[in-house]
């Protein structure tokens, strides 16, 4: 058997599925109420993460990072797809049954959340694909998604990076989720000046031409030509006369002129 392979300081470490959440205006809630707060929200999580079939993080050394007002979770790379479809929006439908069911005394719980994958080694978390988790989950593109979500009474957004769109998505592998679903955006935090990238913006039930109108940063949508128009290259049409005469000094065959002119009259007269 051959014996494993050194690590090298050098070396590319394993790729991990990374997830992230946030509870919304956290610092807001009273201090006595903040742990069942955070409580009730890692309940919800476990849960759901139980019902898509998904690893427990906690498993993995170093999968399950505390934030205080949330939480980034490791995943395996071949779940990546789980991540997107279905568990944003079964965590969305636990929210809304939270909601339903939460006394008044109790805060509302909304989560923003982000979905990446990258190079990551644990337990240590060293590594851009945290930081770009973190960062996906803090920009504006997330956060006023998530006035979208309150708007059409869902209790989460989700920022994808475009390679998680891309292998996951686009690649056909959520069942209950088209492109259509998603708007594409730039993710850009207000306090991290050199951080821009692409992503994809989710919120349940809701498609992303819906959520468009609350991003400044949402991508302009892709422009159709129209099924008219010809290459540049080809010969313009003659626009079509209601009249006039046309002389060719010559014999010619009724087809070559057929696809040009729309009404011909043929004088067959030899002169």
């Amino acid at each position: 058997m051959n014996a494993p392979l050194h690590a090298e300081p050098l070396d590319v470490p394993a790729e991990l599925a990374l997830v992230a959440i946030d509870m919304e205006k956290y610092s807001q809630i009273a201090e006595a109420k903040m742990a069942a707060a955070r409580c009730d929200v890692d309940d919800i999580v476990a849960t759901v993460l139980a019902e898509c079939q998904l690893p427990d993080p906690k498993e993995l050394p170093g999968g399950y990072k505390d934030s205080g007002d949330g939480a980034v979770l490791l995943f395996p790379p071949s779940v990546l797809a789980r991540l997107v479809d279905p568990l944003l929006g079964r965590l969305n439908a636990a929210l809304v049954r939270y909601e339903q069911q939460r006394l008044a005394s109790s805060p509302l719980l909304r989560l923003r959340a982000s979905v990446h994958v990258g190079p990551l080694s644990v337990p240590d978390h060293r590594g851009n694909a945290i930081n770009e988790t973190a960062r996906l989950l803090d920009s504006q593109a997330t956060r006023q998604a998530l006035s979208a979500a309150k708007d059409s009474g869902a209790f989460l957004a989700a920022a994808l990076s475009e390679v998680v769109y891309q292998r996951a998505v686009h690649a056909g592998r959520t069942p209950d989720l088209g492109q259509h679903h998603f708007l594409g955006a730039v993710a850009r935090v207000s306090d991290k000046p050199g951080f821009e990238q692409p992503c994809r913006i989710h919120v349940p039930g809701l498609t992303g031409p819906a959520v468009r109108p609350y991003l400044t940063d949402a991508a302009p949508p892709a422009s159709t030509p129209p099924s008219t128009a010809q290459p540049s290259d080809a010969p313009a049409t003659p626009a079509v006369s209601s009249g006039g005469t046309i002389q060719f000094h010559g014999q010619v065959r009724d087809p070559t002129i057929a696809n040009r002119i729309k009404n011909v009259r043929i004088d067959r007269r030899q002169r």
